[in-house]
């Protein structure tokens, strides 16, 4: 639009008025149609000939005033797609739109960033493209803004960019920098657009990716000419500095070059590309920037944007072959001869050259296809080369139209100046004819008076007074002279008092002018009177008469100039006053100036007395708060070797997103620590950022240690002396805080390195979570609390066939045993059963009161390690009654220990209080299903203890039967016999010792396996509770049982302390 106004006047006067109008309503109403067309909320690609005409509208226009008039308006914020096909159309705009096009965004820079931090801050798939996408933009539009060199399409020639670079290295290595930063933009658009599509080659069909895929063809030609001009950069500085200086950029090139070649060809291997634009294929291996001869390989990649023909046109053949003329009449002649047979009957050797002229003809037909294609391939180039140089043509028309318009406001400056002079010469020329006329006045004044003064000597005292007259009034003028040089100098403090005493003086000096003239008519008169007095004397007798008038008009004369007199001494008295006024106006300007200069003295003075009392402040502030952050991460240290924090645990997960949150808070530390270098007058980012990241590093450190408490010693060793570094590191850098000559040079490094190792050794204590799918989750829930219930079903209906079998088989203190047994067993199952029943029930209240209006699938998904917990317990809980009922039966048949029978019925009651902690996460403390769930826990300890104890009676029943008898033994056996069974004790002993070792082998494995250190599922860390009488303290999931009662077992405490 700023175009349009610079056109000269005379070039828009040749268009009607009317005409004009109508054009650009027509204009902007076609651009109104194709902007709305082009940028909408489906989901789709923008249209090419929307964006054509929007791209042709700018060219009309010499501008982007119309687009951004209309884009301004869209509803960006409602709509992530509508945003992103605004990004698109944007990135079209810039690059094949009008040069003008750049400098009107410029003014939009604004309005993008604020788009793309909208979406940004939004969890929607296309809003973090659209992030990504206007972070693009802005950084083209900078990059441009910069460097006019390059046009917004990139298409410069290898000597501009010499030209551009310069020989300076410096500026070579700044433009090689931002050349790296603008394809990183490129490329890490292409990367995410593609991690939110499958690159499968149907996928590419559908409109919805397409939609997404459609602004990488103007990434695509983007990158290919940043590839080209980096390498020619990276060549040039080789060239000028040494080659461990450009280490890092050639690590920096290196990643980019496999980011691109991988981007190529995903691009490549994909059908909508395919018709769209021929992508460049780059070489294997990057250049090797260390061999200068490399340059001469190195070929420049060529992006093709194919014109597809349109439907109604046929191309052209570029080489005409005859073929049709040839191959008519043989074919005529061979249905001739198919109809009616050769001519009399005779075949000749016709036949034989008819095919081998069809075999040439095929032969001509392939290779012309062949030639067509090359052709067409040549008229590719050629018409890209055309579009180069017409591009070029356009930029020249444009500085020759930048030129004319130049030209034109140039002179139209020159007429202006031309016609001030010729008004300052007239005002000159006007200013000395008036001095001239003042001069001749002055001087005919000065002749007349002499001449009144020989012709009148009566009137010599009157002539006097009128000398007088004339010297008070030249001094008058004098000092009227030294006033108006007085309002000069303060002509700025007293302007409007020099106005009003100018135009008084004006009206003075008109006032005078006309007593002049009256003058002058009484000189005439005079004049006249001498002459007739001639005459009278001449006439004698008849002069006497004329005398006698003479006389009576000398009296008037004499009265006139008295009165003049008169008003000369009121005009003096006047000037006199209007003098005092101005020197009195001009005395009281000098002392306000005086006193204006002095406060504005004083204001400033106090205002470097605020800035250095503020920037004392800021800094005392800092202070105070880099010793409160010291004294957190010195309290966080010393939990590390503090006694009484052993008892606290924490989980790897919650470890790991504190350490992520403590490392993403130096870079908020780092920017603050930037702004206050830059200005040390305003410390409150630096202030939160420094308290966020105290707190959130104590955090990480007191974490780190009571994660260290639950981990084998390996890991725990190193993870306090990590969490150790991370404070000292912590507190050095806090400490260069402290002095301001050390402020400015403190970095995060060390800290960054000490945070990172605290990540890594927490990954590595992260449990292994159970191979299945998230989707699959709650249906695992289902059935495996199914599978459970169905299990002690089956245990119950074992153990009534075991009471029936053992009632027919046994008799007297057996079956008294075995019927206690199996009876202890059942109400067992009967209490696992209802304790199955009830946590099924809160599960589902769990489900519904959580779900909202997802799905049950999704709530489990959502919640996977909960349901992971469960689904474990579960599986724990079915085992448990499986081998239960095995035991039961190998003991009522004489085949099995009693011992296994113990031991399953401490595994049943850990795993039925695994699977009551389980469901207890997430269950509201006033839910009904959760007390009847402990009151079924509470049972089941019950009925293990139970069986445990018939068990045991049971046993001691058996084995008082047999009793030892050695009163038939000698001496010398009864010796024998306790040293045998002392080696037998021996052998057991150690045989007990080697069983320990695989027993706390077999729980270490288990422990890792099943989430030994993992905690409750909202990860804080808190301490682990002491040891109870009735608590069994167990990991999250099943484990096997160890040795003696389950109210003395001991381990690692199960989530929210299970009940047993």
């Amino acid at each position: 639009m700023n175009s349009i106004k610079s056109v000269p006047a005379r070039v828009l006067s040749r268009r009607g008025g009317h005409s004009l109008e109508a054009e650009r309503e027509q204009f902007d109403k076609s651009q109104a149609i194709s902007i709305s067309k082009a940028i909408n909320t489906q989901e789709a690609p923008v249209k090419e000939k929307h964006a054509r005409r929007i791209i042709l509208g700018t060219h009309h226009e010499k501008g982007a005033f119309t687009f951004w008039s209309y884009a301004i308006g869209l509803p960006l914020p409602s709509s992530a797609i509508l945003s992103w096909k605004f990004c698109h159309v944007l990135h079209k705009v810039l690059r094949d739109g009008h040069p003008n096009v750049l400098q009107d965004c410029q003014r939009y820079r604004s309005n993008i960033r604020e788009t793309g931090d909208l979406w940004g801050h939004l969890h929607d798939r296309y809003g973090q493209l659209v992030s990504i996408y206007t972070r693009l933009l802005l950084t083209k539009i900078s990059f441009h803004a910069k460097h006019p060199e390059f046009p917004p399409s990139l298409e410069v020639s290898d000597e501009v960019l010499e030209k551009t670079a310069g020989t300076d290295v410096n500026n070579i290595f700044q433009l090689t920098v931002e050349l790296f930063d603008y394809l990183d933009c490129e490329l890490k658009l292409s990367e995410s657009v593609f991690r939110q599509l499958n690159t499968s080659m149907a996928v590419s069909q559908m409109s919805a990716v397409q939609c997404r895929l459609a602004p990488l063809i103007q990434v695509i030609q983007d990158c290919s000419h940043l590839y080209h001009y980096s390498v020619k950069l990276m060549f040039k500085l080789h060239s000028c500095l040494p080659a461990d200086t450009l280490q890092g950029h050639r690590d920096r090139f290196h990643e980019q070059f496999r980011s691109l070649k991988n981007f190529f060809k995903k691009a490549s291997d994909m059908l909508y590309f395919k018709r769209l634009i021929q992508i460049p294929r780059l070489p294997e291996s990057p250049p090797n920037f260390l061999r200068a001869s490399a340059l001469a390989e190195h070929v420049k990649p060529v992006v093709v944007i194919p014109e597809e023909a349109p439907e109604d046109e046929e191309p052209e053949n570029l080489i005409e072959i005859s073929t049709t003329s040839t191959t008519e009449p043989q074919i005529t002649s061979d249905i001739f001869e198919q109809t009616f047979g050769p001519p009399n009957g005779i075949r000749d050797d016709r036949d034989a050259q008819i095919e081998s002229l069809k075999k040439e003809v095929d032969m001509l037909r392939a290779e012309m296809d062949k030639i067509k294609l090359e052709a067409q391939r040549y008229i590719t180039q050629l018409k890209a080369q055309v579009n180069s140089l017409e591009g070029e043509v356009e930029e020249q028309r444009k500085q020759k139209q930048k030129a004319l318009v130049d030209n034109e406001q140039l002179r139209d400056e020159l007429e202006r100046l031309q016609r001030a002079k010729q008004d300052s010469d007239r005002s000159q020329r006007l200013c000395a004819e008036a001095e001239k006329k003042a001069n001749a006045t002055e001087i005919r004044y000065t002749k007349l008076k002499e001449k009144h003064s020989e012709l009148i000597n009566t009137h010599a005292e009157l002539l006097r007074k009128n000398a007088d007259t004339a010297k008070q009034l030249t001094v008058t003028q004098q000092s009227q002279e030294e006033v108006a040089r007085v309002k000069e100098q303060l002509a700025f403090q007293v302007e409007q008092v020099k106005r009003e005493a100018d135009m008084k003086l004006e009206d003075q000096s008109l006032q005078m002018e006309q007593l002049r003239q009256e003058l002058d008519a009484r000189r005439d008169e005079l004049e006249q009177a001498q002459r007739s007095l001639s005459h009278v004397k001449q006439a004698g007798a008849e002069l006497s008469a004329q005398v006698e008038a003479l006389h009576a008009e000398k009296e008037v004369l004499r009265r006139s100039v008295s009165e003049k007199e008169c008003e000369l001494l009121s005009t003096r008295g006047l000037v006199e006053e209007k003098e005092l006024q101005l020197s009195q106006e001009s005395d009281k300007a000098t002392r306000e100036i005086r006193d204006l200069q002095g406060r504005l003295l004083e204001k400033s003075n106090q205002e470097k007395s605020l800035q250095q009392k503020l920037l004392d402040e800021q800094f005392s502030i800092l202070q105070e708060t880099v010793r409160e952050a010291e004294d957190i991460l010195r309290d966080a240290v010393a939990k590390l070797d503090d006694p009484l924090h052993v008892r606290c645990t924490s989980s790897p997960d919650y470890l790991l997103s504190r350490a992520q949150a403590a490392l993403e808070s130096t870079d908020a530390l780092e920017n603050g620590h930037a702004q206050y270098v830059a200005s040390m007058a305003d410390a409150a980012g630096l202030v939160g950022a420094l308290a966020l990241f105290a707190h959130l590093t104590a955090d990480t450190i007191v974490n780190g240690s009571a994660t260290s408490h639950l981990a084998p010693t390996d890991h725990a060793d190193r993870l306090t002396e990590t969490c150790r570094d991370c404070g000292q590191q912590s507190l050095d850098y806090l400490g260069k805080l402290k002095d301001k000559q050390t402020l400015g040079c403190a970095e995060l490094g060390d800290v960054r390195r000490a945070l990172r190792g605290v990540l890594q050794l927490a990954q590595e204590l992260r449990p292994k979570s159970l191979d299945i799918k998230q989707e699959e989750l709650g249906d695992m829930v289902e059935k495996e609390m199914a599978s459970t219930s169905e299990a002690i079903e089956d245990a119950v209906r074992r153990i009534e066939e075991m009471m029936s079998q053992a009632r027919s088989e046994s008799s007297g203190v057996k079956l008294e045993v075995n019927e206690r047994i199996l009876n202890s067993c059942t109400d067992l199952m009967k209490a696992i059963r209802l304790l199955v029943t009830t946590s099924t029930n809160l599960q589902k209240e769990i489900v519904e009161s959580g779900r909202g209006a997802a799905t049950t699938q999704e709530f489990y998904a959502k919640n996977s390690r909960w349901t992971e917990g469960l689904i474990s317990a579960s599986k724990a809980v079915g085992w448990g009654a499986t081998q239960l009922v095995e035991s039961a039966d190998r003991v009522v048949l004489h085949t099995g220990k009693y011992e296994e029978l113990i031991v399953c019925s401490h595994e049943i009651a850990a795993s039925t209080a695994q699977l009551v902690a389980a469901s207890k996460v997430k269950a509201e403390k006033s839910s009904r299903n959760l007390g009847r769930l402990q009151e079924c826990s509470r049972n089941v300890n019950e009925m293990a203890a139970n069986v445990v104890a018939s068990t045991k009676s049971g046993q001691e029943q058996i084995e008082e039967k047999d009793t030892m008898d050695f009163s038939g033994m000698s001496l010398i056996k009864l010796k024998k016999e306790e040293m045998e069974t002392q080696v037998k004790v021996l052998e057991l002993e150690k045989r007990l010792e080697g069983e320990r070792v695989r027993l706390g082998e077999l729980r270490k494995q288990h422990y890792a396996l099943a989430g030994a250190y993992d905690a409750a599922e909202d990860g804080e860390a808190k301490p682990a509770p002491a040891p109870r009488r009735g608590i069994l303290k167990k990991p999250p999931l099943a484990q096997k049982p160890g040795r003696g009662e389950p109210e003395r077992d001991a381990g690692p405490c199960p989530p929210h302390g299970a009940n047993i």
